[in-house]
């Protein structure tokens, strides 16, 4: 008799699987937004060419991303380092989620954010995911956010940081697991993958995710990467 899936068994095999489906899509979003460029770049107006160059851009993130989740699930994550600042990525993922959360209230403050060498993509999953959660996870009044970085050596400490609700005690160490989400009254819960994708891609990029306080004024997940410049 075969032995169940272990949790982190189950979301390498679901990463692996959403990616690969993904990345036809996208190679083909990626192709006709180049064809759109090539064909009406000279007859159509700036904002229009700006749109479809970032559909292309877009797209061809999305396809760098998708490919390195499917390393990762393999077993054998392929890392592009680069030199990445932190500061233009942070409000680039604010003004996304921003866009999709509808909350005109929520505010984001950040510190001083270095420039660190590692994957821009993957970090921008682990960075996106965290603040997301802020997002979902929030009290009564209006949303705030503060992401803080500081370099030690040759390592990187990222802070976000949020002022929402401080999570049960007996919780706090089943939130990075995949597929578990907190029960509130009178919500179906939604397991998803968010914070267990954070751990496990800062893992790979030779770091690590927690969460280092709950409680007054809100919560705080730490990340620490390698390769600060």
């Amino acid at each position: 008799m075969s032995q169940p899936a272990s949790n982190e068994e189950r979301i390498k095999r679901f990463l692996a699987i959403a990616s690969h489906d993904l990345q036809s899509p996208l190679r083909h979003i990626a192709m006709y937004a180049e064809i759109l460029l090539e064909d009406l770049e000279s007859s159509i107006d700036a904002d229009q060419v700006k749109s479809l160059r970032t559909i292309l851009d877009k797209a061809q993130a999305a396809q760098k991303l998708t490919k390195a989740l499917m390393s990762f699930a393999a077993g054998a994550p392929q890392i592009a380092v680069s030199d990445v600042e932190l500061e233009p990525l942070v409000a680039e993922i604010w003004q996304e989620l921003e866009q999709r959360s509808a909350m005109p209230e929520a505010a984001l403050e950040t510190g001083a954010l270095p420039t660190v060498r590692s994957d821009r993509s993957i970090l921008r999953l682990i960075l996106k995911n965290v603040i997301a959660n802020a997002l979902t996870h929030h009290g009564d009044g209006p949303v705030r956010v503060r992401i803080d970085a500081d370099v030690s050596g040759s390592q990187c400490t990222i802070r976000v940081s949020d002022n929402g609700p401080a999570i049960d005690p007996d919780h706090r160490d089943k939130i990075f697991d995949a597929f578990w989400a907190a029960p509130v009254e009178g919500i179906v819960p939604s397991p998803g993958l968010g914070l267990a994708v954070v751990r496990d891609l800062a893992t790979a990029l030779g770091g690590d995710a927690h969460l280092d306080h709950s409680g007054e004024p809100g919560n705080r997940f730490t990340i620490t990467l390698p390769g600060a410049r």
